[in-house]
């Protein structure tokens, strides 16, 4: 008997438990699958909510016109700002700046709309920390859409200080002029250059990783005793130095002296960068031209293939030496420019007036912007038969849309024309 109890007991106790498993399985169960609806439930609740940039569009100033709950007694008449419509006037330009106006509809003498001219530029970039009040609201618009397209920014809310910056930082390190050292010559400085291209085109790396190289190695041989024999070290610690500022991947040390025909070991790399920081003081700040192309090709609503040829003109650039004293934003517009003219795409009247917005964003004279327009005219028409044609290969392929070799670029006189 007791036998008999004790195993009914046994299996009791087992169906007990298995019992209680149930129950626990059946609970976590429910209560996963509660979770599983009210994630579902808050995802649903995120799609039907406006998104936050919609909402802080949405908050801005009401219209005047709408009717607001208000005691009539504490109403006060405002006086509201008369539209102004901006124009871009090309017949009107001086020696520092380009040259803007606007005239008010509301506010009309007994002859007419009062229009005076408003400086974009006065002095250069002295009155720029008063740039925000000068340009049309349609500009800054612009400005802020462009740089959110090419990712610079994820919000429009400090976009255009940040584009004031870009001006601003544009002029630090300027060269007051392009002469190299007596050892040193312009043709050698281009072969550099050239082979640098290669290198950078080996790597795979970005496009602003090569401008800021160019820049870092027209500082050194200004800034730096440096030998014919160490020259190539120079330019090769130029671009890892860049590449360490702009790239995510970088390559081995081993790997920079087997490009360089082992000619210099590891020491003498880490030593001259050492020596290269040291004298341009840790500074590697710029601001390339490539950025100011982008952003006012995006403004000026310009074709891919517009885009293309004023990137091919722009590379172009790094070869002259005689480049080194122009602001990148005046090389960037000189190459939009020159690449516009080149390949003579019909343009809407919303592209005129694109253009014509783009245009404004330019700072110096039309001398200016001629003379550079020149220089990569010149060096266009020749690239072909030169011995530094890294440039000339590297845009010659079908993703660059092969606008190296665009007929319009064969002929120098029609080149030189365009500039004239």
């Amino acid at each position: 008997m007791l036998d008999c109890f004790f195993f009914a007991s046994d299996e009791l106790v087992q169906m007990v438990f298995f019992f209680l498993f149930v129950l626990f399985f059946l609970y976590v169960q429910s209560h996963l699958k509660s979770l599983c609806k009210a994630n579902l439930l808050s995802l649903q609740a995120d799609e039907r909510r406006a998104p936050l940039r919609a909402w802080a569009n949405a908050c801005g100033l009401m219209d005047c016109r709408q009717p607001v709950e208000a005691d009539e007694s504490r109403m006060a008449p405002v006086r509201m700002e008369p539209e102004r419509r901006w124009e871009r006037r090309l017949s009107a330009q001086t020696s520092e700046g380009i040259v803007m106006g606007f005239h008010e509809d509301s506010m009309c003498s007994a002859d007419g709309c009062v229009e005076e001219p408003v400086l974009l530029y006065p002095h250069g970039l002295q009155g720029l920390h008063s740039l925000q009040a000068l340009v049309p609201s349609l500009l800054r618009l612009e400005v802020e859409m462009a740089l959110e397209k090419l990712g610079l920014i994820w919000d429009r809310t400090y976009a255009w200080e940040m584009f004031l910056d870009m001006m601003r930082t544009q002029t630090r390190n300027l060269f007051p002029n392009a002469d190299l050292p007596r050892h040193f010559t312009n043709a050698t400085r281009a072969i550099l250059v050239d082979w640098i291209i290669q290198v950078h085109e080996m790597m795979h790396f970005q496009e602003e990783t090569l401008y800021l190289a160019i820049h870092l190695l027209n500082r050194s041989l200004r800034q730096i005793k440096v030998t014919t024999a160490n020259l190539q070290l120079l330019g090769m610690v130029c671009l890892f130095l860049a590449a360490k500022k702009e790239e995510c991947l970088l390559p081995e040390v081993s790997g920079l002296c087997y490009l360089m025909d082992h000619t210099y070991s590891k020491h003498h790399l880490l030593r001259m960068e050492r020596k290269v920081l040291c004298g341009l003081k840790f500074d590697l700040s710029y601001c390339p031209p490539m950025q100011f192309l982008l952003l006012l090709a995006s403004i000026a609503r310009c074709s891919a293939l517009v885009v293309w040829m004023a990137r091919y003109l722009l590379e172009l650039s790094l070869l002259e030496g005689q480049c080194v004293v122009f602001l990148p934003v005046q090389l960037a517009g000189a190459a939009l420019y020159l690449a516009r003219e080149i390949l003579q795409e019909t343009l809407t009247p919303e592209g005129e007036a694109a253009w014509c917005l783009a245009a404004s964003i330019h700072v110096g004279s039309e001398t200016i912007l001629l003379k550079i327009m020149h220089i990569l005219a010149s060096t266009a028409s020749k690239t072909n038969t030169r011995e530094t044609s890294a440039t000339f290969v590297k845009f010659s392929s079908p993703e660059t849309l092969h606008v190296s070799r665009h007929p319009g670029l064969k002929s120098t006189q029609g080149l030189l024309g365009v500039c004239t």
